[in-house]
Order: structure tokens, then sequence, then C-alpha cells
């Protein structure tokens, strides 16, 4: 459990000790440059790979008809993520990192293993369907998991519960299934070149059908479920290591059986697609999608809960908490800024709402004694955050509360009790610490 000092500790200024030089490799350019250049190198391969199985122009017409659903899924995930918003970096790494590494990695390890089986057992028939239902999805849903263990590891403060292990996982499938759906639908173009069919009755408008049309969610709800995994590891406090061990490893067996109990569906006669389609996919995306809308809709219980213990510190205004923990109030809290001030306005009112949900989440985690070594400092970087921004953002929450929901009251009651003084809380022992108070 993470303990809080009797009164708020600064972070440590450099004169209070010698400064440690970290190593070139620990260098944050160093870092980037390295995987900018392995996403970048892995993209030019991957882009090779694909252009010289489909052709020039069969990779032009798979890349046209392969994009069609990537900005709708990426919307959706990104809709989902709109309570605490995480960093468009980590978006953009988790695309890249599915359509670039994941699906090189994909490529070279499916092909090795389908013809080393091949070889071994002098059945190519076989080793193909092996290929799909047993190597194919222990090989991607472990390449798609690894831009999810990177972004846990390495990007801590953005993950933080399972909304942001569902859209991290989610992006990286949508990018994955992007070069995989290029490669399959250039392929399909090719042959219909050699084969002279056309229209409805071609390859390619069948490969479109079934992965295009019926099936778009299927890469993001397998590796969803890695990204489960991930995320109600990061509600576990960091003392129950065989927890937080456990719950990504067994989130990715349930990835890798559901993806191969759907590779497998062509094996299981002339109806099997459709039935496996019906009778499991589609529930199974109903039900993921229930769970994602429900846990969106708990994070805002959570701001409406956490935040007044700010409101008696003098931190955060009386409507806020209500507002903030509302969407549509947030929304019109961003329109109100820019109407009356621009663009830069609303800017500042969203980076305030993202900072205040971030710490009704960094409360939660204390008061459960989840939260780690560094809550203090994190704590204080939050509200230093929130108080720059509160010009512009508490008259445009303020006007939101009252629109949205004029009858309701904001706040009543005292808060929740918590292990630690709030800063600044007026009737505390340390009242006076609370150096922004005018």
């Amino acid at each position: 459990m993470a303990t809080s000092p009797p009164f708020p500790m600064r972070p440590p200024s450099p004169g209070d000790g010698a400064l440690r030089h970290p190593h070139w490799w620990q260098r944050r350019w160093v870092r980037y440059g390295a995987l900018t250049s392995l996403l970048a190198l892995s993209g030019l391969v991957i882009l090779a790979l694909v252009r010289r199985q489909t052709g020039t122009e069969g990779f032009l017409v798979g890349l046209g008809l392969a994009v069609l659903p990537v900005p709708w899924l990426i919307a959706a995930f990104r809709w989902l993520d709109r309570v605490e918003p995480g960093p468009w970096r980590n978006l953009i790494f988790a695309f890249a990192w599915g359509a670039c590494a994941a699906a090189l990695i994909a490529i070279v390890a499916n092909s090795f293993a389908t013809k080393w089986i091949a070889t071994s057992t002098a059945d190519p028939a076989g080793a193909d369907t092996l290929g799909a239902t047993v190597i194919a999805p222990i090989v991607e849903e472990s390449a798609k998991a690894a831009a999810v263990l990177l972004v846990f590891l390495f990007r801590r403060r953005d993950f933080t519960g399972i909304v942001d292990g569902v859209v991290i996982a989610g992006v990286t499938a949508t990018g994955f299934a992007f070069t995989e759906n290029i490669l399959y639908l250039g392929t399909a173009f090719g042959t219909d070149q050699l084969t002279g069919d056309r229209g409805i009755a071609s390859v390619t408008a069948a490969t479109f059908f079934v992965r295009i049309v019926m099936s778009p969610f299927a890469h993001p709800l397998f590796t969803v479920l890695t990204g489960i995994g991930f995320g109600v590891a990061a509600l576990s406090a960091e003392r129950q290591h065989v927890r937080r061990l456990l719950l990504p490893a067994g989130g990715l067996l349930l990835a890798m059986g559901m993806h191969a109990f759907w590779n497998g569906s062509a094996t299981f006669g002339e109806y099997g697609f459709f039935a496996v389609y019906a009778a499991f996919m589609v529930p199974a995306f109903a039900l993921l999608t229930w769970l994602a809308v429900w846990t969106r809709q708990r994070e805002l219980r959570i701001v409406r809960a956490e935040l007044p213990a700010y409101v008696l510190a003098g931190w955060l205004g009386p409507a806020e908490p209500s507002a903030l923990g509302s969407m549509r109030a947030r929304r019109m809290a961003r329109d109100y800024a820019r109407h009356h001030h621009g663009r830069p306005a609303a800017r500042q009112v969203a980076r305030y709402e993202a900072c205040a949900t971030s710490l009704a989440f960094l409360r939660q985690r204390g008061r459960k004694g989840k939260a780690g070594a560094d809550f203090v400092v994190r704590e204080r970087e939050l509200l230093d955050e929130l108080w720059r921004h509160r010009g512009v953002a508490r008259p445009a929450l303020e006007y939101a509360a009252r629109t949205a929901a004029p009858a309701r009251p904001v706040y009543a009651g005292p808060p929740p009790a918590a292990p630690w003084p709030a800063y600044g809380h007026p009737t505390g022992p340390y009242a006076r610490y609370n150096q922004y108070r005018s």
C-alpha cells in the first residue's frame, strides 16, 4: 500500500544531491529514435513483401479497400477513450506497431512454420490447416500483445484501467488487420485478373464482403481480450505480483483461443463459418461492447464520487464534480470556451477535464491502497496543472453544470474519508500549505 507523508512533499530539486547522468541508451531521444527506426524499417519491409505477393496494381486495390473500416474503428476506440483520453502518440505507436512490426513478424513466422511443417509431414494441405488454426493465432496475438505490453511498461501513467487496455489493444489490432486486408484483397484481385472474374462473382468481392463488411472487428475483438487482462492488472495493487502477471497471460490465452476458433470455422463444414459467426462472434462482440461502455460509465461515476474531496480543499469549484462526471456537460464546457475565447481556450478546458479525471482515478487508487509510491508527486502535478487552467475552465464548467442539469445539486455531504490530508483543506492542520489560495 502506498503511504503518504503527514504533509505534501515537494519533488527533489537539483540542489538536494548529486545528479546522476543517464546512460546514452536511457536518453529519451535515443529510445524514440530507435523505436521510430524499427517501425519505419518494418514498414518498408512489409511494404516490399506485400507488393511482391500482390503486384503493384493489386497492392493499390487492396490498399484502397482495406482503408475503409480503419477510420470507423479508430473513431470508435477514441470515443470509448473520451473520459480520460490518452495521448495521440500512444495510439499512433499502437497502430504503427500493428500495421508494421506485428504484421512483419506474423508473415515471416507463419510462412516459416507452415513450410517447416509441410516439409516435415509431406502434407501441404494439413500444414496450411495447422498453420491457420494453431500457428497463426499464437504468433499474431503474441505480436500484437507486445504493443500493449510496451505501453503498459513504459507509459504507465497513461495506462490506468480496462478502457486504456481495450483502446491500445483495439488500435493495435486495427493496424494489423489493415495490413492483412491489403494482402488478402490484393491477392484476390490478382486471382481475378488471371481468371477474368468480375463483379459480385469475383474473389475480390467475396473477400471484401467477408473481411471488410462482415468481420472488420474480428482482430480487434481477439486482441481486446489481451487488453482487458492488462487493464485489470493495471487496477491491481503493486504488491500483487502474481495477479499482475497471470491476468495479462490469461487474456492473451483467451485471445489465442478465440482467434483459433474463428480461423478453424472454415473446417466445420459448408456453413461452419456462418454458424460460428452468428452463434459466437456476434454475441462475443456484443458482450465486449457492453463491457466497454459499462466501464466508461463507471469511470464517470468515479469522477463524480472522488472529486468532491478537492472541492472542500478549495482546488475545484462546487459545480465541477457533476459537470466533469457528464460527457454532455464536458462537451458544453468546451463549446462555451471555444465560443467566447477561441480554440486555444477549448483546448485548455479539454486539458483541465483530462487532468481532473486522472486526479479522480489516482485518488480512488490511493484510497484503496493501490497507488504507487509516487502518489503525492503525481497528485501535486495534476493539481498544479488544474490550477494553471482554472481561469478559463472553471467558468465554462460552471455554465455547463447549470445548463446540463440545472435542477441537480452539484455537491452535498462530506467527501469519502481519505488516508491522507487533502492539500489546503480549509479545516485541516496544513491549510496554509496551499500556496495558490487567494
